[in-house]
């Protein structure tokens, strides 16, 4: 029974395999044009600005932001620990990795990071 299961699935799922691989065939835009399939030699007028204008400050934000964000996941199996750990060390521990994100906000508020201009 587990075989014919097995087999079963396995059958299932080549065949979604295949299916999605034709209807991308089937779907896919098909026209060309011969300026973007000819290869890039110097000397091509570009069809378009390869530069587009980007706020380097909303990049800065965002890369704070994604560094505090994967800290304060951090803390979550903190909460799990505090179960199976010594509470003076828990709270401790909690209270220096706290003091360092702390630290690093304010840092970056000092050197002007998070005002918006």
């Amino acid at each position: 029974m587990m075989k014919l299961m097995m087999t079963l699935f396995m059958i299932i799922t080549f065949l979604i395999l295949v299916l999605t691989l034709i209807l991308n065939v089937i779907s896919k835009k098909s026209f060309s044009d011969r300026e973007k399939s000819s290869p890039f030699e110097c000397g091509f007028d570009p069809k378009s600005s390869s530069r587009l204008p980007f706020s380097l400050h909303f990049f800065l934000i965002a890369i704070i932001f994604l560094v505090f964000d994967v800290e304060i996941t951090i803390l979550f199996p903190m909460i799990i620990s505090m179960k199976m750990s010594n509470m003076f060390w828990y709270l401790f521990l909690n209270f220096f990795f706290i003091m360092i994100l702390i630290l690093g906000i304010l840092h970056e508020w000092n050197e002007g990071s998070l005002n918006w201009k």
